[in-house]
């Protein structure tokens, strides 16, 4: 996972409450446990206008252009702007891994689903909670200049707005930790890894038959 420090980049304003995950990831491209690959099909339903299928190369699909993610001025976009209830839904934790491969690094809300909140941390994705006028004035502020952009800095916890102005956010100690060091659920285990190798040698020599091969 990478490490999470200081983010500017540009913004893109979703402006739809209660966009559950089966939205942001349909069903149908779950079958992959991978984490990579599932960018294209990022909001499939509201970006093309025909039904997405796994393995299906999205170039020359019809594309709903009034769709925030298809204009031009926000290709590229790696700040997304959301409203309440943001990640609803079930708990797939492809909907965060989607909204990553396609190259967003934070996402902004009044609220989120709170599985949707955790999942995010765990895979490197910053979800921010701002009161809801912050937020407005957010979209305000890049619906008003094309090339809009956001700066997020995890360190002193603070969104910059395109104007210049600066809001605060609320985050865990223990996530914020783990985002600025890059650490995932595995990358935290392997810290511990010296003390997993006495306790093995350890037990080799206080039952040393656990450790024989089978059928001996």
């Amino acid at each position: 996972m990478r490490p999470y420090t200081k983010h500017t980049g540009l913004a893109a304003p979703l402006d739809l409450a209660n966009v559950d995950t089966d939205m942001i990831i349909p069903k149908q491209f779950l079958k992959s446990i991978k984490r990579t690959g599932f960018g294209k099909n990022l909001f499939d339903e509201l970006r093309y206008e025909d039904e997405g299928q796994p393995d299906q190369e999205c170039d020359g699909r019809p594309l709903r252009k009034e769709f925030v993610l298809n204009q031009d001025r926000y290709k590229g976009a790696s700040v997304l702007l959301a409203r309440q209830n943001f990640g609803c839904g079930s708990s797939r934790e492809h909907a965060p891994w989607a909204l990553d491969d396609y190259g967003f690094r934070a996402i902004i809300a009044p609220s989120f689903a709170d599985i949707f909140y955790n999942n995010c941390f765990k895979n490197g994705l910053l979800p921010i909670v701002l009161q809801t006028e912050e937020v407005d004035q957010l979209f305000a502020e890049v619906a008003l200049r094309e090339g809009a952009q956001i700066t997020i800095d995890l360190e002193s916890q603070t969104v910059t707005s395109p104007s210049g102005a600066t809001f605060e956010f609320n985050v865990d100690n223990f996530r914020k930790h783990c985002l600025l060091n890059g650490l995932d659920d595995i990358g935290l285990t392997l810290q511990q890894d010296a003390a997993i190798h006495r306790y093995e040698e350890k037990r080799m020599k206080e039952a040393p038959w656990l450790f024989l091969p089978r059928g001996q």
